[in-house]
């Protein structure tokens, strides 16, 4: 199936879903909120519908499962041999803000792995993909043009809690206590380190370019918050941890892989490094 998969069109539908938000995000817009209290706009909207249509109509064989739509039993799930996971808009809180940091994230799961990712920033003009076994690129892009993609990571960095510097990522909107613990921990026996929050799956991504070593998420999150990014980071030869109290820093081999699909589509705690 993968090898049916045009990444252009994908890369392609994120474009376009990105230039339909960002005509909303550059006027006053309303915001609404889920059954669980989280934001909702007109641009989570209108992405979804942009996003769905486009790939019903290029790829109709395979299943979508999206933020904005309705929740499908596992029961039909754990069938699916392939399916899309869509967040329409990862960052919502960080749209309504008007900060940048937000994404449209388009993901392609086999069984239980992400096997491609294209995550487009508009904002910020940052467009990341990749397929399985085809390397993993950033495109910086400009008003009229796209420029040469870049291969990732672009940085060399490899995690080493000896080393006498390290690069930390977290969430800008919700770097809770445990988080910061694992940080505190992590850091106590390092020379420098640096710290930079930052919204939506970009985090993800800094590790995967190079431009951090380390981002820790024990805080919820959903799998199509991860999902498109995720295929990104192991492309580049990082992976995205489950996290546990025998989660090793300095062995990251010892550690599960983050799975998708699973019944409770809630993300356990995960380590991206």
């Amino acid at each position: 199936m993968l090898n049916k998969i045009d990444i252009e069109h994908i890369k392609s539908i994120a474009l376009e879903a990105g230039e339909a938000v960002m005509e909303i995000y550059e006027k006053d817009f309303e915001v609404g909120y889920k059954e669980d209290k989280s934001p909702l706009t007109e641009a989570d909207t209108r992405s979804n519908e942009i996003i769905c249509s486009e790939l019903e109509k290029l790829y109709p064989n395979i299943p979508i499962l999206s933020e904005e739509n309705k929740e499908i039993p596992y029961e039909e799930r754990k069938e699916w041999e392939h399916y899309w996971c869509i967040d329409p808009i990862d960052g919502t809180k960080e749209f309504i803000k008007k900060n940048g940091e937000f994404t449209i994230n388009i993901a392609l799961i086999h069984k239980e792995t992400p096997v491609l990712g294209v995550v487009y920033a508009p904002a910020l003009r940052e467009l990341y993909y990749a397929k399985k076994g085809e390397g993993a690129y950033k495109i910086m892009m400009n008003e009229k043009n796209l420029k040469n993609a870049q291969k990732l990571p672009i940085e060399n960095s490899t995690l080493n809690i000896k080393n006498s510097t390290l690069k930390i990522v977290a969430s800008k909107s919700h770097l809770n206590q445990e988080t910061q613990e694992f940080i505190d921990n992590l850091t106590s026996n390092i020379q420098h380190s640096t710290f930079v929050s930052k919204g939506s799956s970009l985090k993800l991504l800094m590790v995967a370019e190079g431009s951090a070593d380390i981002y820790p998420r024990l805080a919820p999150t959903m799998e199509w918050d991860t999902a498109a990014a995720d295929a990104i980071v192991r492309e580049a030869g990082k992976m995205t941890y489950r996290y546990d109290p025998t989660f090793n820093i300095e062995n990251s081999t010892s550690n599960a892989p983050l799975v998708y699909n699973k019944k409770e589509l809630l993300n356990p705690w995960f380590v991206v490094q």
